[in-house]
């Protein structure tokens, strides 16, 4: 069971692995041994996933998922199939997580009338200041 929060919680059923040999560090090892681990996952068939965060995630992530539907992540971070399956799992939590909250609708607002006069209260200051910085022309 991938637990992102205590509402949204996937089983781990969803998920299919499948295993790799790893390109990084390993010596030897690494000719014998799949530990690359890459997760699919058909996010818009998901039923543990609320409506909201799905739509979110499918729009937010639309690059990262394939034609077919299926987001993919992969992992050779580790040299051992196991904690690779691990980080590939956290970084799901981390991506799902980074829509659970819906972003809050900005309202539009209009400065006051006030606000706008100290506004060009200041530009008269400065531009006063300025203006007091010029050298005097005695074009008389």
């Amino acid at each position: 069971m991938l637990k992102v929060t205590a509402n949204i919680q996937i089983p781990l059923k969803e998920f299919d692995f499948s295993f790799a040999r790893s390109p990084g560090p390993g010596g030897q090892n690494v000719n014998k041994v799949n530990s690359k681990a890459i997760l699919k996952w058909k996010v818009s068939q998901s039923k543990h996933l609320p409506e909201g965060v799905k739509r979110r995630f499918l729009e937010k992530y639309k690059r990262r998922i394939a034609k077919s539907g299926e987001l993919v992540i992969s992992s050779h971070r580790y040299r051992d199939q196991g904690r690779n399956v691990a980080d590939c799992l956290s970084r799901l939590r981390e991506m799902i997580e980074s829509v659970r909250v819906a972003p809050r609708v900005r309202k539009k607002t209009k400065p006051s009338k006030a606000s706008k006069q100290r506004r060009l209260d200041g530009k008269k200051r400065k531009s006063a200041t300025k203006k007091n910085r010029r050298s005097i022309r005695s074009d008389d």
